[in-house]
């Protein structure tokens, strides 16, 4: 009996061990989420500590991350019982960043961009160039049916806010308690379709050409020099990647472990022949956001070209991209912005990238956004999600293609209906059934 209750006493301290090992080897990536997150909540969002932990950060082993936050600074400590000690920083224009021990913090808090203040008029101007609304959503919709339709999404998911807007006409929203159209929220991945509008605004002034090889120096003298910028938009680059967030893994790494995310996707190696097999890869964007840098001698026109040619040019004057701390966009996964700037962005593409008169994205360079991409059997364009293949959204017209972002961020643009639907929360993705919110909606259409 006694040696019995040795053995399981012996079995149990390896469990623990090994559960122990497993939990610190991984804890750069929970304490990394923790500072980055808590930090850009705090400091972009205006958010409390206390709402992001128990919300935002109450989830799998980033619940175990224990932060500090230096509101004086605005900076975030974070670790796991000194394990995994992760610093993130805040600049004025440019976001968060985590911070490597090589980085030097006093001259990252130096940087700073001066980004333009929202214009008096906007407040005055009707929607979407300006945030007066109208009563014309009546126009459209049965108001009552749209009313149930929108009650329902916020039944279920966590569900933070909903945005319905009928061309650039009329549009109605809805917020959850603590959330208002003035609350900016992370659209993390959404932030790959903001990439492809930046190349896409290159391509307009002619200074890229997606079919040739990308303009990436480090590949010209082996066999990655044939990966098209095309193919980076496309997710086809046969670059080696690991999509995993659970684990240690090229995505966690380039996150929560880099001081330069671009650095370390393009120093993949080639696994596939460009174009022969599609997987998603947040690398891919990163290096795209790179390809956009080097386009410029400066790296404050670099900062400054989405909001002067994008963002401010479309009413978008409450989004903020971050950098990381060698000054690249995080194209993968970092903007911040509100669901009327979310929606202003979806606008843009329905009208074919022409907002008022000013031709801001060619309409030909729309059309390839929503041009299937090889081999992802209808699902994937340019940085954006398509409904060709109707597996995720059966009950959603065909033409549906969107933006799509961690926790149920979603700009849906569907031109057959001259419909722009965002919807924002904090859901697991079974929580929530985007398939009946959009055929809910659309159905209350008259």
């Amino acid at each position: 009996m006694k040696k019995k209750l040795i053995w399981t006493v012996v079995v149990l301290l390896l469990i623990i061990g090994i559960a122990g090992k497993y939990i610190i080897d991984r804890s750069m990536i929970f304490t990394g989420y923790a500072a980055k997150n808590l930090a850009s909540g705090l400091f972009i969002a205006e958010r409390t500590q206390e709402s992001l932990e128990a919300e935002d950060l109450k989830f799998s082993l980033v619940s175990l991350a224990s932060n500090k936050v230096d509101y004086d600074n605005r900076v975030v400590f974070s670790n796991f019982l000194g394990f995994g000690k992760q610093t993130a920083i805040y600049r004025q224009g440019l976001g968060v960043c985590l911070v490597s021990e090589n980085d030097n913090i006093e001259e990252l808090k130096k940087e700073k961009l001066e980004l333009s203040s929202i214009p008096d008029s906007l407040a005055l101007k009707a929607w979407p160039r300006g945030d007066r609304l109208s009563n014309k959503i009546q126009d459209y919709f049965d108001t009552l049916k749209l009313r149930q339709a929108i009650d329902n999404a916020f039944l279920k998911g966590n569900t933070r806010s909903i945005i319905v807007a009928y061309d650039t006409i009329a549009m109605t929203e809805r917020y959850a308690e603590g959330f208002s159209k003035d609350s900016k929220i992370l659209g993390w991945s959404m932030t790959k379709s903001i990439v492809s509008a930046m190349i896409g605004l290159l391509n307009k002034e002619g200074k890229i050409d997606i079919n040739k090889a990308a303009p990436i120096e480090e590949w010209k003298n082996d066999d990655r020099k044939n990966i098209t910028t095309r193919s980076l938009l496309n997710m086809t680059s046969g670059l080696k990647w690991n999509e995993d967030y659970g684990d240690i893994s090229e995505v966690t790494r380039m996150l929560y472990e880099e001081s330069n995310v671009s650095k370390l996707a393009i120093n993949q190696p080639k696994a596939y022949p460009p174009d022969s097999i599609w997987y998603y890869s947040s690398g891919s964007t990163n290096i795209l956001s790179e390809i956009v840098k080097r386009k410029f001698n400066h790296i404050e026109d670099y900062w400054n070209f989405p909001y002067e040619n994008l963002f401010h040019k479309i009413s978008m004057y409450n989004t903020m991209m971050e950098t990381d701390a060698s000054g690249n966009f995080v194209g993968s996964s970092y903007t911040y912005a509100t669901t009327r700037d979310w929606t202003r962005f979806g606008l843009l593409y329905l009208k074919n990238g022409i907002w008022y008169g000013d031709t801001i994205l060619s309409p030909e360079w729309v059309k390839f956004t929503y041009s299937e991409a090889p081999n992802s059997n209808g699902e994937y364009g340019a940085q954006f999600w398509l409904n060709k293949s109707g597996q995720k959204l059966p009950d959603a017209p065909p033409d549906v293609y969107y933006a799509d972002g961690y926790q149920g961020q979603r700009v849906y643009i569907i031109p057959s209906k001259n419909l722009v639907i965002t919807r924002m929360g904090l859901t697991i993705k079974k929580d929530f059934d985007y398939n009946k919110m959009l055929a809910e909606i659309i159905a209350a259409m008259k």
